[in-house]
């Protein structure tokens, strides 16, 4: 399985990005996909997911409002909107997919068994 991520930059804080990921060889149906993000010294956290069993869209604290992950089945992509960008969301994003679990593990990194191979986002005056 690949996912090939691309959409980062540099941006102005208050400006914004849209992150794509395209998935090969498998659908983004039946599996949840997600974004996660690492940032300079800091471990990688949760950033985003789309899950396929209900459908529903989820959002770590610091993002909720300002990100909206959304997916496109005919392109086999998920998307990562970023709005009102702040210097704190400088970090490198990688998207990942599972076949689709429990809701319990969505926002933890190693139950994601596909990685791309992230997409720098720069965020600075």
């Amino acid at each position: 399985v690949q996912l090939q991520a691309s959409g980062g930059g540099l941006v102005q804080p208050g400006g914004s990005l849209r992150l794509s990921c395209v998935a090969s060889e498998h659908t983004v149906n039946n599996y949840d996909m997600a974004w996660f993000r690492q940032g300079p010294g800091k471990e990688r956290e949760f950033v985003a997911a789309f899950r396929w069993n209900n459908r529903m869209a989820y959002y770590a604290d610091s993002v909720k409002g300002r990100f909206t992950i959304s997916r496109d089945s005919a392109k086999n992509t998920v998307y990562l909107q970023m709005n009102n960008l702040k210097p704190e969301d400088t970090a490198v994003y990688y998207c990942a997919s599972r076949r689709t679990g429990i809701l319990s593990t969505l926002r933890s990194a190693t139950a994601y068994a596909h990685w791309g191979q992230g997409t720098q986002v720069t965020v600075s005056s």
